[in-house]
């Protein structure tokens, strides 16, 4: 009854056990030392400039969100390609399914710039 599991059960157990090799080696065979260098914050090869805590504007949050919005929108058309290259039979009712797409996205585009929200301040 167990039998087609042992393959899977073998993996998970080589894996694991491997994962412990790596770590335990790494452990055992490097030479840790702390210098000012290795504990000084780093960030693009860039010196810190203030404060790690200090509060962003909303505007980077709300230019966070659009990104996000339109980057998700966008990702639907991989799925749209790949069923207009199979459906065939109706490609003129999914171009235009696509057009509105494009133009939804286009009005709420021109909408959040009219409004300011892509302007950094």
């Amino acid at each position: 009854m167990l039998q087609p599991y042992v393959p899977i059960l073998l993996l998970i157990v080589f894996v694991v056990a491997n994962a412990i090799m790596m770590l335990g080696v790494s452990h055992i065979l490097s030479t840790y030392r702390r210098t000012p260098t290795k504990i000084a914050p780093y960030e693009s090869g860039m010196p810190v400039l203030g404060d790690a805590r200090e509060r962003f504007s909303v505007k980077f949050y709300l230019i966070a969100m659009l990104f996000i919005v339109f980057d998700i929108e966008t990702v639907f058309m991989i799925p749209w390609a790949v069923a207009f290259q199979q459906l065939s039979s109706i490609a003129g009712l999914l171009i235009i399914e696509m057009f509105v797409f494009i133009l939804i996205l286009a009005v709420g585009y021109v909408y959040i710039w009219k409004r300011g929200a892509l302007q950094w301040d």
